[in-house]
């Protein structure tokens, strides 16, 4: 975005009785496991997400809003890179995002802003000495836990020895963020803010008050799962009403969506297929909204299919600030954000890829970051965290991988042939039409694996 440009989106702020005339404050909330129909917006028929409700029928709304990855850790490396995470080894969960990567906090802080991190990482151990933890990555201040984390979590504070936290996890989480927001406000400073909760990731432990709800409607670990995420809900409104305590609410852009689909044991009523782990739209397609009063004065729904790469070069766009000299997989959204418009049209593409390989490398990160730090409810007291540096190497195109333009998807499985979907007419992927469009898919896997020669190449450290 040129500095015209900025300018211009300055005075549709003021125009729409904002006031946009600094750089807005960013908030990127994230839930873990979430899945897309898990949400009062989209029907479902149970759970209860006031907040969220709220949010879509006042903001923006991504109807077709992707995660980069079918599982958590990767695609919190698309988030803070723009890349899609196999470019730097964050093949699956546990794995770690290569210290040379440029993230998003890292632009934002250099840019002037308060950056703060609470909640989940997953990129790396949270310690200190981590050369991918928090601090390390472009933030100030972090409370945060390597990986998943239930009631009364136990965090780690700017690399400090981890400590417990006493209260409902989400709400934990979000007062240290709301914390962090007034002091940067006090210093006037505009702030970056992660929150990236530990809910509904299981094990499902809710409070008896959020459980009660649904305690009579459905099964047990069912009850809990949307009592987590009804707790969750609720302390994204306290997130919220803390920008209008500090005056902040109509410059902040806050951006909502999930790291992957639902899981496949606690789906209720399936509208999509598959789920958490596959590259089918249960898996990979999650709730997605942003508010930003000052700019979205006026409820928008887009149906352009966006993806959690796009969160950096959307960002880089609306602050008139330069992407970072690495390969990007994402593109702007902010026609989309200002309303000019929708995003460009291309294919998102995604890899489920073979690290087989890479499992045979030593870890390359000290055992004592990881021994001990923040024990999970499931996990406690071990050491379950077990990242590597992936090997140079190029490989043939082993896992899953699939294409999605604005219409169709191409899905190539490890095992089996080659599908084709129309996500307009058959968003459930019920029908395999590729013997009906065999031109669509013959072009659809040229662009694929050119793109996947892209990420191997990226892989071999060639970006750096």
């Amino acid at each position: 975005m040129t500095t015209n440009k900025f300018a211009v989106l300055m005075f549709l702020a003021l125009a729409s009785g904002g006031f946009c005339v600094e750089r807005p404050n960013i908030v990127l909330c994230m839930a873990d496991d979430q899945g897309w129909e898990e949400t009062g917006y989209n029907g479902h028929p149970i759970v209860r997400t006031p907040i969220l409700d709220e949010m879509a029928a006042h903001g923006l709304r991504f109807d077709r809003f992707y995660s980069a990855a079918p599982n958590c850790g990767p695609t919190r490396g698309s988030i803070m890179t723009g890349r899609h995470p196999n470019r730097f080894g964050l093949f699956a969960p546990n794995w770690a995002m290569r210290p040379e990567e440029i993230t998003l906090a890292a632009i934002l802080k250099k840019a002037g802003y308060a950056t703060g991190h609470f909640g989940k990482w997953h990129l790396g151990p949270v310690k200190a000495g981590a050369p991918n933890n928090p601090g390390n990555s472009g933030f100030d201040e972090w409370l945060s836990h390597d990986n998943f984390f239930e009631m009364n979590p136990v965090l780690v504070r700017n690399g400090a020895a981890p400590t417990r936290h006493e209260g409902e996890s989400s709400g934990v989480v979000v007062e240290a963020a709301m914390d962090f927001i007034a002091r940067a406000t006090k210093a006037g400073k505009p702030f970056f803010v992660v929150v990236w909760f530990g809910s509904p990731h299981g094990p499902y432990i809710a409070s008896d008050s959020d459980r009660k709800p649904y305690q009579d409607r459905v099964r047990e670990e069912l009850a809990h799962r949307y009592g987590e995420i009804t707790a969750m809900d609720r302390a994204i409104g306290m997130l919220r009403n803390s920008f209008r305590k500090h005056g902040a609410a109509a410059n902040t852009l806050f951006w909502y969506c999930s790291d992957n689909g639902i899981p496949r044991n606690v789906v209720l009523q399936p509208k999509l297929n598959g789920a958490k782990g596959t590259l089918y739209e249960g898996g990979l397609r999650v709730p997605g909204i942003i508010e930003w009063p000052a700019v979205i004065d006026k409820p928008r729904v887009s149906s352009a299919p966006a993806v959690t790469t796009d969160i950096l070069p959307t960002i880089c766009d609306l602050l008139d600030l330069p992407l970072p000299d690495r390969k990007l997989d994402g593109v702007s959204l902010a026609p989309a954000i200002t309303g000019k418009g929708e995003p460009v049209s291309r294919a998102i593409p995604f890899w489920r890829y073979n690290p087989g390989p890479e499992k045979k490398g030593a870890p390359w990160l000290d055992a004592a970051l990881q021994k001990g730090t923040t024990p999970t409810a499931k996990n406690p007291g071990i050491e379950f965290l077990n990242f590597k540096h992936p090997e140079a190497r190029v490989a043939e195109f082993g896992g899953d991988a699939a294409l999605i333009d604005d219409r169709y998807k191409l899905f190539i499985p490890r095992k089996g042939s080659v599908r084709l979907f129309d996500l307009v007419k058959d968003p459930g992927e019920r029908e395999n039409i590729a013997k009906k469009r065999p031109d669509h898919v013959g072009r659809m896997i040229v662009h694929l694996r050119a793109w996947q020669r892209s990420e191997e190449n990226s892989l071999t450290g060639a970006d750096y």
